[in-house]
């Protein structure tokens, strides 16, 4: 039985209504990444990243964003299919979690999560966050989103590695090909892995894939789930 890994982007929760957030002009939300997502701007801004990340975390909660198509079928994929099947998102919402999606891997954190800074520990977390909330465990240490900044090592890699050396098919959906090191993720896999790539257009690791499907995630990964399955 064939062993699967689907790496997931932003492209695949545009059609939920998510921002992507890093736009063409390299803001997010008007920010500079600078100012909202690395390290050092928490040490020097701390209150304009937690209000950042609170309005990423406060969209979830909106009854208008839901899981597409496209995250439904690889949850009702993973239920049918009998074999090795794992999701690894560059995703920080929960849409694969509300599909019904069970074996996902965040490498970049989840926005529904805070982190201690004194031990590291991991709580979930829906509300708003700032330098005055308490502690969960009611331990004087502050807290962060549970988020992989710029300049950080993103969370899993061995598990992501070692996954993607032994998968007989790899799917990147909705990735531009721009970001590392989920950008090469494909030059990970064997020789004899089949590498499919959905996305809105060609990018820059396009040639790479055995075949690149053009098209809405919502409609192509759907249709290629159901073609799988139904081949197999």
């Amino acid at each position: 039985m064939q062993k699967i890994i689907v790496l997931t982007g932003a492209g695949i929760s545009a059609d939920s209504g998510l921002k992507t957030f890093r736009g063409a002009d390299g803001l997010w939300e008007g920010h500079h990444i600078e100012e909202v997502a690395t390290p050092e701007a928490f040490a020097r801004n701390p209150r304009l990243v937690y209000e950042f990340y609170n309005l990423r975390r406060a969209q979830l909660l909106d009854p208008a964003i839901q899981p597409n198509a496209a995250h439904k079928a690889l949850a009702e994929f993973e239920k049918s299919y009998p074999g090795s099947f794992h999701i690894i998102t560059q995703n920080v919402d929960n849409l694969h979690e509300r599909a019904g999606s069970e074996n996902i891997i965040h490498m970049h954190g989840e926005l529904q999560k805070i982190r201690c800074l004194q031990t590291g520990e991991s709580f979930f977390w829906q509300d708003d966050l700032d330098e005055t909330t308490p502690h969960p465990k009611g331990i004087h240490s502050s807290l962060r989103p549970d988020i992989v900044w710029f300049g950080e090592m993103p969370m899993h890699m061995a598990e992501i590695e070692e996954l993607l050396s032994d998968c007989d098919v790899f799917l990147s959906i909705g990735t531009s090909g721009n970001v590392y090191p989920a950008a090469g993720f494909v030059n990970w896999t064997k020789g004899s892995c089949y590498k499919v790539e959905f996305n809105t257009e060609e990018t820059p690791i396009s040639e790479i894939f055995d075949r690149t499907i053009i098209g809405p995630a919502a409609k192509t990964v759907t249709e290629w789930c159901r073609d799988f399955l139904t081949t197999k």
